[in-house]
Formats: structure tokens, sequence, C-alpha cells
């Protein structure tokens, strides 16, 4: 190679370097101090959500999404800077958006309704609650599930747009809940005498709650027997204690004031055993 071509090329990367340099070193600035402004919006933002009183679940994501948003908008400002095309980037970042948003469409459903659930909280951690008949306690609320724990000790993973699609029972949004007790008596048996006995076998029963006071009526009227509603009050941490302690004081309490019951095999009456 001779002294010309070098100095030739010489001179084009001399040429290069100044014209490349400048805007390498304002990217490099802007780069630095873009990430910075981020790191403090993103804080700012994440204090804002603190007091308008987010979830603790929602808070990091939304933080986070803000903050990869924000470092994309610095880094396509510095590529803009650096004289890169972005036409044909955009275009396949829009084509790569629109065939993850077709292949994850239930999901996709489910992230938005566990933004709805976290930001209209219907329910929180601790919350018993029944979707359909799915029933049990919350243990933890996510972007695309809710974790409820059974009274059989089954974590159920319920999808948040099964949820956000069906009615919602919260039975700890007011504190208390009533349970539904069905108890049989013969039709001969008086009435006023059975509600009385319930009610001192209720009385016996830790953990049932004194105010409201519970509900004991006849629900209907069967081919051997009449069927009772007792509907005590409970918390709903109670719940199946008090469900198991009441039935069986009921059923001591009947068989001491020799309450008798019909048998579904015929008309026969029978004392009920301890």
């Amino acid at each position: 190679m001779e002294w010309n071509d070098i100095e030739k090329y010489l001179q084009i990367a001399i040429d290069k370097a100044v014209f490349y340099l400048p805007k390498i070193l304002l990217a490099g600035i802007i780069l630095w101090a873009g990430f910075k402004v981020v790191r403090k919006l993103v804080q700012l933002f994440g204090n804002l959500l603190k007091k308008t009183g987010f979830s603790e679940t929602l808070r990091p994501f939304l933080s986070s999404t803000v903050g990869i948003l924000l470092k994309g908008t610095v880094l396509f400002v510095i590529a803009s800077v650096l004289g890169a095309d972005l036409t044909g980037l955009v275009a396949i970042l829009a084509a790569a958006g629109f065939a993850v948003g077709m292949a994850l469409q239930g999901s996709l459903g489910n992230f938005a309704s566990g933004i709805l659930i976290l930001t209209l909280k219907p329910y929180k951690i601790n919350d018993w609650i029944q979707v359909d008949d799915k029933f049990g306690r919350v243990e933890e609320i996510g972007i695309f599930s809710t974790d409820v724990l059974t009274p059989g000790n089954k974590i159920l993973i319920i999808p948040n747009s099964m949820i956000t699609d069906s009615v919602v029972t919260n039975y700890s949004e007011k504190g208390m809940i009533r349970l539904e007790l069905e108890v049989t008596m013969p039709y001969e048996e008086s009435f006023p005498r059975v509600q009385q006995i319930i009610e001192k076998a209720l009385a016996e029963v830790p953990k049932i709650l004194e105010s409201p006071r519970p509900e004991i009526g006849i629900h209907n009227f069967d081919s051997h027997s009449i069927t009772l509603l007792v509907r005590p009050f409970v918390l709903p941490d109670d719940f199946w204690e008090v469900t198991f302690g009441a039935n069986k004081a009921i059923k001591k309490a009947f068989s001491g004031n020799q309450v008798k019951v019909a048998y579904s095999e015929g008309v026969e009456m029978g004392l009920i055993g301890e």
C-alpha cells in the first residue's frame, strides 16, 4: 500500500471521527443524564402511587413499567442523535407487539383484570370470598391470578379474568358473616319450644356474635319433617369452627330435650342419640 493510500484512508478516518465524535459525546451525555432523570421520575411516581393508596402489589409493577418506557424513550432519542433510521425499527416493534399480543390474548385479559382488581380493591389479603362455587381466604393478589386458601387447606389459583367476569361475594367486607344451618323438627313438635332450645344451645357456642342476634325460622315443609334455618352471625375466620360447634350443640340439646326426628325411610318417629 502506497503512502498516498494510507494518507487518504487516514483522512477519511479523521473526517468520520470529526463527524461522529460530537454525536457520540452528546449521546453519552444524554444517556447519563437521561437515566438519572428517569430514576428520579420513577421514584416520584412510586411515592405518588403510595400516597394515592395503590396496592403494594401493583406499585412496583407500575413503577417498573414506567421506568422501562422512559428508558426506551431515552434510547430512541440517542439513536436519533446518532442518525439512525428509526422507521424500520418502529415497524418491526409494532409487528412484534401485535404478534405477542395475539399469542398472549388470554394472559393479557388476566393482566387487565388484575390491574382492575388491584386498583378497585373489591377484596384484599385475608378476606373471605366466594367466586361461583369457589370459597376461601385470599392469600395473594397477583397481576394474572388470585390465590385463595380453601377451608380444606388447598390453594386455588383463580385467573383474574374469571373473577372480574363473575359475581364475587366478599364475606369480610362488613366484618361478619351469617351462617346458614339447616335443622329438622317433627310436625308434632312445638316450634316455639324448639326455637328456645336452639337459642339456648347457640348461647353456649363460643365465638357466635351476640349482635345481631341469631335468626331461627321455618324454612319449608317436607314430607316427613319441618326444615328450620338457623342463622347465627360470626367473624369470617370463625366460619367452620362455629359451624361444627353449633351443629354439635344443637344435636346435644335435641337429645337432652327429647326432640324427635323423622327418618327418611319412613314416618315412624325416633329419638335422637347424643
